[in-house]
């Protein structure tokens, strides 16, 4: 006669079957399948109380948190954590299950490297006047090394003159390709002719866009002119990549109500902000809670593009989502405090003025990752902002659960703001200030858009 103990043991064991049926439906490979289960069973025994199916989101929650805050796992395995936890509760079959934020625990796992823009922007110690580190092995470390005194010399104007750091990678990675191209030379024995033929080679056969091979020249011009002090003249002729003339991707308000209800969590929040807003990706990213201004209904975007701020307006209609949201990041940063963590990066000149700024309340990220991670420059253990993928790769998929034939990414929910705020009658000037354009010249390509049927002619089909 069968035990009640027996009975047990096999139940337990048909479970863990049917997990494992459910990671390999997954993709897990046969030789990770203990590990999901080795996790999957330290959770159990975290919560050893309470039956599975009694669990809740919070618990999940609580316990990724937890196993982010301690640091110990890599990011690989951080991301095996989340897919086995998910993975159990699909196997039990709880309700709740779409109640967890899984893209967002599951995009948590991935640290901020070193060339980062958030990381690279403020660099201390011997890399401020060189050039930035490269885990990929590509072919030009060798041209790095070989030329790093160039390469310093001219990454230190860059940042003297306060460029972003998306423009300093830009610069030193084009004249790196500049300097293979050209035989490993010394770019102080090279001029106009080796870069009219480099140009050249780039539109002939490398067939690059017209924005492309302008960066090259840009990078080149600014070698040359501030960090050689050779400055260029004529360049000559040389082929030009042909710059298309494109107008930005705009979703109707319709389309875009399409796209958000098929978002949830913090990237539905997150993207709401990006139409409402207008924000470019990273300044929604970079979002500090001291910028939020719930009383004036205001968002202070911080360090924009081309170094100026700006003022954006909070969106009523998010104002208590947003509130909810930041109870829980002043939670989730109430207990690293109490871990003894609790820092957020704060750029060089700050942190060295205010070296307790980092653990203040109003420093900390709106947006901050699910868990703590290590600086790859200095070394300090804090929680970093969410990383930006996440965010893009939820937009493409809620894009294509709507059915949108458009290309939507990030971006085209700032295009919509500024095209929705011209069609309700707003001011160019005041959509200008608004996305933060220099120019208004730039403001104008959405008037474009506005010019319906083929720049508003009527077809004369229409008539008949």
């Amino acid at each position: 006669m069968e035990t009640a103990g027996a009975r047990g043991e096999a139940a337990i064991a048909r479970f863990w079957e049917r997990y494992l049926e459910k990671a390999r439906n997954q993709g897990v490979r046969p030789a990770a399948e203990r590990w999901y289960v080795l996790r999957a069973e330290q959770y159990i025994r975290a919560v050893p109380d309470r039956r599975l199916a009694e669990h809740t989101p919070v618990d999940v929650a609580d316990y990724l948190g937890k196993a982010g805050r301690e640091g110990r796992l890599t990011d690989w395995q951080f991301l095996q954590l989340v897919d086995a936890i998910q993975i159990l509760f699909t196997t039990v079959g709880v309700p709740w299950l779409d109640e967890v934020d899984w893209s967002h625990w599951r995009n948590s796992a991935r640290s901020l490297l070193p060339s980062h823009p958030t990381i690279a922007r403020e660099s201390t110690g011997a890399s401020r006047a060189g050039p930035r580190e490269h885990a990929d092995g590509s072919y030009l470390d060798g041209v790095r090394v070989r030329h790093r005194e160039v390469l310093a010399t001219m990454i230190a104007e860059i940042r003297r003159r306060g460029y972003s750091i998306r423009t300093e990678q830009t610069y030193e990675a084009w004249v790196c390709r500049f300097i293979a191209f050209a035989g490993d030379k010394d770019p102080r024995q090279l001029g106009r002719a080796e870069i009219g033929v480099f140009l050249e080679d780039l539109a002939v056969r490398g067939n690059v866009a017209a924005s492309t091979q302008n960066q090259a020249l840009n990078a080149l011009v600014f070698l040359y002119a501030q960090v050689l002090k050779q400055p260029l003249e004529e360049l000559g002729n040389f082929v030009r990549a042909k710059r298309p003339r494109r107008l930005p991707v705009v979703l109707t308000p319709q389309e875009v109500a399409r796209l958000l209800s098929g978002m949830t969590g913090v990237y539905r929040l997150m993207a709401a902000l990006l139409y409402g807003t207008g924000m470019r990706l990273m300044e929604c990213i970079r979002l500090r809670v001291q910028d939020v201004d719930f009383q004036y209904r205001q968002i202070v975007v911080r360090d924009g593009k081309g170094k100026k701020d700006r003022v954006v307006p909070l969106p009523g209609t998010l104002i208590e989502g947003l509130v909810r949201h930041l109870e829980a990041v002043r939670a989730l940063h109430q207990g690293d405090l109490e871990k003894g963590f609790g820092e957020v990066h704060l750029p060089d000149a700050l942190a060295r003025k205010y070296p307790c700024a980092a653990k203040e309340w109003g420093w900390q990220y709106v947006f901050p990752s699910g868990r703590l991670s290590v600086d790859p420059r200095s070394g300090a253990t804090r929680r970093h902002h969410m990383h930006e993928n996440g965010l893009q790769r939820a937009v493409k998929q809620a894009a294509q659960g709507a059915q949108l034939v458009k290309r939507v990414n990030c971006h085209s929910l700032r295009h919509s703001f500024a095209t929705h705020l011209l069609e309700r009658g707003h001011d160019i000037r005041t959509v200008q200030e608004l996305l933060g354009h220099a120019d208004v010249s730039t403001t104008m390509i959405y008037t474009h858009v506005l010019k319906r049927g083929g720049q508003g002619v009527m077809s004369p089909l229409d008539v008949l």
